[in-house]
């Protein structure tokens, strides 16, 4: 019914996610995103959930990052410290953000090599992600040159129109997207109505609607939504 309710499902499916990885195979690896749900996602995890995940075989990564310093106020990093890993007890070393102060295209090929080290051809157990009003999803945007990537794991990619302006992002790719396990695409609110129900229901067009390009190969994609964005006056 609401963003309260998505970020809430959204958690229940991230403990459940975790605790079967971490039973499976030792270690749960997870990339998160930036925005108003991930942003209550995190708080219900860290003030409801935080004794339900051994948050020491947590694994966390970024879907994407600004090309800002850690501190900056636009830092997907620092309300992911703020908003949850300040508030959990999870090993430093288990944190691998994405080096935003550095050159973009050099900080892509760092964090792509390092994904590369971890899991080979293989992908995470949980990418989050959300929806821009634009169809974006992480640094995706309509009409760049990330979009079309079919190589590299993350790639740094300069952007005309975003929520900071023109500015230069460093995103996973689609592809690398893809090798996850599952992924959960969190969407809210009335502005998202008319793109949300293009790319469920229009014509297939990335380049333009970007969101478009996730289809994990042999994983599950999940989309929690709420009323608003499905353009319905109730649950």
């Amino acid at each position: 019914p609401d963003p309260q309710a998505v970020a809430e499902a959204a958690a229940q499916r991230i403990v459940r996610a975790a605790n079967g990885a971490i039973e499976e195979h030792g270690r749960f690896s997870i990339a998160v995103s930036r925005g108003s749900t991930p942003r209550l996602l995190h708080q219900i995890l860290a003030d409801q959930h935080r004794d339900q995940i051994d948050w020491s075989k947590v694994e966390i990564f970024f879907g994407d990052e600004r090309c800002v310093p850690p501190d900056h106020a636009e830092s997907n990093y620092r309300m992911a410290a703020e908003t949850l890993l300040s508030k959990v007890s999870i090993p430093g070393d288990n944190v691998y953000r994405m080096h935003g102060e550095i050159e973009p295209n050099e900080a892509a090929k760092e964090y792509g090599l390092m994904l590369k080290e971890k899991f080979a051809d293989g992908g995470l157990d949980l990418v989050l992600l959300g929806m821009g009003e634009d169809g974006h999803t992480a640094s995706l945007f309509p009409n760049t040159p990330a979009v079309d990537e079919a190589h590299h794991r993350v790639v740094a990619n300069y952007v005309e129109k975003s929520t900071t302006g023109k500015s230069w992002r460093i995103t996973m790719t689609g592809p690398f997207i893809n090798r996850a396990d599952q992924v959960i695409i969190l969407v809210a609110g009335a502005s998202k109505a008319q793109v949300l129900s293009e790319v469920l229901e229009g014509a297939c067009d990335p380049k333009r609607l970007p969101v478009q390009l996730i289809n994990p190969v042999s994983g599950k994609l999940s989309w929690l939504i709420d009323a608003k964005a499905a353009a319905m006056d109730g649950p």
